[in-house]
């Protein structure tokens, strides 16, 4: 069977679409799907990672609002944070279905091109301190297409790759998109010390830094930045990734994951592993600024997310190699003690910067590890056409860690003036991860080995 690809279709409404798509067909994948599905997978990766970069543009733009001028509470700004991580949770739930409709590279294109009505948008309120909250609110909601894309993304791939290669394919797409985390707070503080667009992107603001000397910022630049790269994946998606006739699947057959018991576990163990990466992600900056005044929070901000997306492919292709119920499970026992570290490090008579953030990292490379391996889980355990939309929907609720977590650390603080009791209640949460996974998908007699 050969892959009909665009040169060999009709031109027309099918010029992008594969009519003919069987990866688990060993001739067919050698001869011709390898070589299509890593292409689609190589636009598909930039994309994503601007999508994660635009979805958490108020991570690193947050910290700084009020250095320029601005005038918001702590809970406003750990309120603006988290909002990105609200409606792109909720958009996911939506994304989740529709490849199979409109088709991946349709969606893909797409999807992708709303990423500017964010960028754009911030680049500009942020230029004046007159801005209302309720305008900064509006654009942090923006915020969530960048969120959304997620499970379309990962969908869309996974239709792509056999099921020997499930865990490897989407650990790299998902590992690689989750650097847009690391690359936005490590741009944004780059990028905002230098006038990168002259004229055209608008005057300097003055920022008064946290040893009090002032200096000049183009605070605007968080936003800008990521237009033109948002413009060119658009056009690479456009004219480089194709549809698949085989994925075309009704809604109403793909609405059947819920009447799956597994769909609810698995997705309850993906909130653990993405929903604390992703949360952690967007709290993070804020959480050392307000434990560790005498911090720059910005210089460090970027390395969690950045081990945590680098790990997440080696937790996939490790759990190929053995078994995701395994990996995943050994992960969460190192998680639990990582936060531990994280609560003894922020007490007064044993407060550190070092113990702190060293913890922190740990934490974040379990996450991405437990990313990898949650999701090859869900690659085993469900056929193709239910897969796709268990991992868009699981995906979509995991996705609202970047909403809850950094609300949770923002009342912690505010009602207790610590962050313990957010994290005590994490701990909680990880523990009932521990019993899913051992009861149901580890033990000798589990209901489902994988």
């Amino acid at each position: 069977m050969a892959v009909k690809t665009s040169t060999s279709v009709k031109q027309g409404s099918t010029k992008h679409t594969l009519q003919q798509w069987n990866p688990e067909d060993e001739h067919f994948w050698e001869s011709a799907g390898k070589k299509v599905a890593t292409k689609n997978l190589w636009i598909s990766i930039p994309c994503l990672l601007l999508a994660f970069s635009t979805w958490m543009i108020w991570s690193a733009v947050a910290v700084n609002l009020n250095s320029v001028g601005f005038n918001f509470t702590k809970e406003q700004l750990f309120t603006l944070a988290a909002v990105p991580g609200l409606t792109g949770a909720t958009l996911r739930i939506i994304y989740s279905f529709v490849v199979p409709i409109f088709g991946g590279r349709n969606w893909t294109v797409l999807s992708t091109a709303t990423l500017l009505i964010p960028a754009i948008g911030i680049g500009q309120a942020v230029q004046n301190p007159a801005t209302s909250y309720e305008t900064m609110l509006m654009l942090a909601l923006f915020c969530g297409f960048g969120g959304g894309n997620f499970s379309s993304s990962m969908s869309n791939i996974s239709f792509f790759f056999p099921k020997k290669k499930q865990g490897t394919a989407l650990g790299l797409n998902a590992g690689l998109g989750n650097l847009g985390v690391s690359t936005l707070q490590f741009i944004v503080p780059v990028v905002i010390g230098m006038s990168l667009f002259g004229d055209f992107g608008g005057a300097p603001q003055t920022m008064k830094a946290a040893d009090g000397t002032m200096k000049q910022v183009w605070l605007q630049n968080a936003g800008y930045v990521w237009v033109l790269p948002i413009i060119i994946c658009t056009l690479a998606a456009l004219f480089g990734m194709d549809n698949l006739k085989s994925a075309k699947t009704p809604l109403k057959d793909q609405l059947v994951i819920f009447r799956r018991k597994h769909m609810y576990l698995t997705t309850w163990l993906y909130v653990m592993s993405f929903g604390s990466f992703i949360g952690y992600s967007a709290a993070f900056p804020l959480l050392i600024k307000s434990q560790f005044t005498d911090v720059n929070p910005l210089k460090y901000a970027f390395i969690g997310p950045l081990l945590g997306a680098l790990i997440r492919p080696i937790g996939g292709w490790i759990s190929d190699k053995t078994s995701g119920a395994k990996v995943t499970f050994w992960d969460l026992l190192v998680m639990i003690i990582a936060v531990v570290g994280v609560i003894h490090f922020i007490q007064p008579e044993s407060k550190s910067f070092v113990g702190f953030f060293a913890c922190f990292m740990l934490l974040f490379t379990t996450t991405g590890i437990a990313n990898g391996s949650v999701f090859r889980m869900i690659g085993v355990i469900f056929p193709p056409k239910e897969k796709a939309p268990v991992l868009g929907f699981s995906a979509a609720i995991a996705a609202y860690g970047a909403f809850v977590l950094p609300k949770c650390f923002g009342w912690s603080i505010a009602a207790t003036g610590a962050a313990d009791t957010a994290l005590w209640g994490f701990i909680g949460y990880y523990v009932t991860c521990l019993f899913v996974t051992y009861f149901w998908y580890f033990r000798k007699n589990a209901a489902v080995k994988c």
